[in-house]
């Protein structure tokens, strides 16, 4: 038995889960690196602390350390081929239920990693120095995995200087957060063929409009957090403002009416929480609201229509406590506020498993090398849910991507 199948046994994970996953490496041509990938998942399952090349290359002999930077930094193999692969196989494990959508701060000290940038963030409350990525996990009711990554990149690393230091190639623009999440889930649809999943998204620090309208135009489910304030209802007509809701006959409803009615259509609703390891049940209510926003052919604000759900997650308060808008049917309300939980599990696995996979450890400088290593850290993390799964089917299954009726679920010019 050689040292790194020592490696993988070591830390408990059957070699035949390991192999499996690796297959998603066949995309590579060459099979040195398919080698010198197969050794970095190894080093980020089986190193304590700071995953860096050289405790990664430790104890595999001479030259190790120099061939794992070169296949990370260097070498042009598509990260997205191997993205590809491993999401399909996720899908044939696991079947996954949503495709949950996380943001991801990487605080940098210098300046020169790809992407890096003193600015605002909501997360950590103050301006830090960092790289702002967002990822795309694949989640279902025992685990969850990322499978697709996105550097946000700020306006200052898309001059020519900036893409010449840091490798980036040319048809990479800067893109807020949300619209870099926005294109890889298309690229999931689209790029790799995947049956669409309900999207899970917070978008509480942006206008939602924009990116509801978007994932309606791509024909593409989804549950996202918003801010009460984005939906203030306020008068359609003449003039109509942006979060406008509207009742079942599509007339205009106050803020105390809107609550009403959330109010009385509420129900408790049953889920599962990671974080706390047991059942729980909240109190979930729906709605008929009315998005406004942006400007149609004529000028006019464009009117979305969507489900609002509130979740009374403090019984204690008269006001839900999150809201959520919703392309799917509103007679699925428990399976789509049960979906909209899955956030949970990937926040808990976020932070107890792929933390301790070097998520945040990548310290070279290139685009390619950065996206190299993510990919390299979703292999790792595929590799601990698929050993770690228990025999078991699905607690929930999953909600039927069906939207609301095309007569509602449509971007309109008011």
């Amino acid at each position: 038995m050689s040292a790194e199948d020592q490696q993988a046994l070591h830390n408990g994970i059957p070699q035949d889960e390991f192999d499996e996953v690796m297959s998603a490496l066949r995309s590579i041509p060459r099979s040195d690196q398919r080698r010198w990938g197969d050794m970095y998942v190894r080093g980020l399952l089986a190193v304590q602390g700071k995953k860096t090349m050289r405790a990664l290359a430790n104890g595999a002999g001479a030259g190790a350390e120099q061939s794992l930077y070169q296949f990370i930094s260097k070498s042009p193999w598509d990260p997205d081929r191997v993205r590809g692969d491993l999401a399909r196989l996720l899908i044939e494990r696991f079947r996954p239920r949503a495709w949950v959508v996380q943001p991801l701060v990487i605080t940098k000290v210098g300046q020169h990693s790809v992407g890096v940038e003193r600015q605002w963030v909501s997360q950590i409350g103050r301006v830090v120095n960092c790289q702002q990525a967002m990822s795309v996990w694949f989640a279902w009711d025992q685990g969850t995995c990322p499978v697709d990554w996105q550097l946000a990149l700020p306006e200052c690393w898309t001059d020519q200087d900036m893409r010449r230091r840091a490798s980036i190639p040319t048809h990479v623009a800067s893109c807020p957060p949300e619209q870099c999440a926005v294109d890889s889930v298309n690229k999931l649809t689209r790029g790799w063929g995947l049956s669409g999943r309900p999207v899970v998204m917070d978008l509480r620090e942006t206008s939602p409009h924009r990116v509801c309208a978007d994932l309606v135009t791509r024909q593409i489910p989804f549950v996202v957090r918003v801010d009460p304030s984005t939906i203030t209802p306020v008068p359609p007509w003449p003039k109509p403002e942006p979060g406008a809701p509207v009742d079942q006959a599509g007339g205009w409803v106050g803020p105390a009416g809107l609550l009403s009615t959330l109010h009385k259509q509420r129900m408790p609703v049953e889920w599962f929480d990671p974080v706390s390891d047991g059942m729980r049940a909240t109190s979930v209510g729906a709605s008929r609201v009315a998005l406004w926003g942006g400007a149609g052919d004529k000028g006019q604000p464009e009117r979305l229509e969507l489900m609002l759900l509130g979740a009374w997650t403090d019984p204690a308060k008269r006001s839900p406590s999150e809201f959520w808008l919703s392309n799917l049917s509103p007679s699925q309300l428990g399976a789509v506020y049960r979906t909209a939980m899955l956030s949970r599990r990937v926040e808990r696995d976020l932070t107890q498993v792929s933390e301790d996979l070097g998520i945040r450890d990548f310290e070279g400088r290139s685009y390619r090398g950065w996206h190299h290593h993510m990919t390299m850290v979703s292999l790792a993390h595929a590799v601990t849910m698929l050993s770690s799964r228990p025999d078991q089917t699905q607690l929930e299954p999953a909600v039927r991507v069906s939207h609301v009726p095309s007569r509602d679920a449509k971007v309109s010019a008011a």
